[in-house]
């Protein structure tokens, strides 16, 4: 008998209402990419940008077209990437703390990535690629560090804790050597989509959907790897290889984000362990839900930043900081129970 054929979910309170959960996401995805083309400092009717769009050259068309829709489907396609990234590191460590900002996965991707735009500015469009890189390296260090006759995702976790200071300390001397260019280097560091443009999209648009897709499947490997490591061996599973696999597509996730928005934190920490409460642990249910509300959270919270605090506009990582950075002192306080994977 398949080891997939074994896995029984336990069923969630929430189970028979989660095609409810799922169409209020869909609803709230259009609503947020609707609200992303309008919220600005610039305020313009439904029929100014139906014909504005169709006048190349107008303000209309250069605001929304050139501007807002290149930044809202980039926040929707960073915030679906960063979610996903975090949804399975959850899994793979079984631990809802786990997030690739706190365990160091994008700030290996950020370090690579601030390397090229400093030092190789000629080279932007291996952005993706490099951050990938450095966040794949990173996480690979962690791996290794971890490594004790397997690696436990304790372990993984408190390496990563360790190895994102380093890298953080890493990036600041870098900037101190490199003043001249820091300026230029800083709004990405606060983490924002400001000023990105089609150019952006189509830079990042390919490689998105490629991990989006290896994620789906990883998905039979992680509801696996739920059940405990010594079950999964007893069922004749590769635990170590599925959680390899299951890593390297989570850094690519985050390396895809922090290539075009710079450090934006608690997405990928947010979002899955809100909805893990709404629809259970059911990562059929769980992984595609998280996506959307990963992309729903990016596009309203980027709205809101550029918006509500005008006559500056608040980069998203900032703001999404003030409502990370509580939530992770609550699971902190919590406990972070092992019970929710279960």
């Amino acid at each position: 008998m398949e080891s997939s054929e074994v896995v029984r979910e336990k069923e969630h309170p929430f189970a028979k209402k989660r095609w409810i959960i799922a169409v209020t996401l869909v609803v709230l995805t259009i609503l947020g990419l609707l609200y992303g083309l309008f919220a600005g400092s610039l305020s313009f009717s439904i029929r100014d940008i139906l014909t504005g769009i169709q006048e190349e050259g107008s303000t209309v068309h250069r605001i929304v077209w050139d501007l807002r829709i290149p930044r809202v489907l980039i926040g929707f396609i960073v915030g679906t990437c960063l979610a996903a990234s975090g949804t399975l590191l959850q899994g793979v460590m079984r631990n809802p703390l786990a997030d690739p900002g706190i365990i160091g996965v994008s700030s290996g991707a950020g370090l690579v990535a601030i390397v090229i735009m400093i030092l190789f500015p000629q080279h932007l469009a291996f952005l993706p690629l490099g951050a990938f890189l450095g966040a794949f390296i990173t996480a690979m260090v962690i791996y290794a560090l971890s490594w004790q006759k397997g690696a436990p995702p304790s372990r993984i976790v408190l390496v990563g804790v360790s190895i994102n200071a380093l890298i953080g300390a890493a990036t600041s001397a870098l900037m101190l050597l490199h003043s001249d260019k820091v300026q230029s280097v800083l709004p990405w560091l606060a983490g924002g989509i400001g000023g990105v443009s089609w150019a952006h999209l189509n830079m990042i648009i390919y490689y998105a959907i490629f991990a989006i897709i290896l994620a789906f499947f990883g998905i039979k490997h992680i509801r696996v790897l739920m059940l405990g490591d010594e079950m999964a061996k007893l069922l004749g599973h590769n635990v170590e290889k599925s959680r390899f696999y299951l890593i390297v597509v989570s850094t690519l996730l985050a390396g895809i984000a922090v290539s075009v928005s710079g450090l934006i934190g608690f997405v990928g920490l947010v979002v899955p362990h809100m909805l893990r409460l709404l629809v259970g642990n059911d990562y059929r249910y769980l992984l595609p839900l998280s996506c959307l509300g990963g992309g729903i959270l990016l596009v309203f919270a980027d709205a809101i930043a550029r918006s509500w605090f005008d006559p500056i506009e608040l980069p998203v990582g900032i703001l999404l900081s003030f409502l990370g950075g509580p939530f992770f002192l609550y699971l902190i306080h919590r406990g972070g129970k092992q019970s929710d994977f279960r």
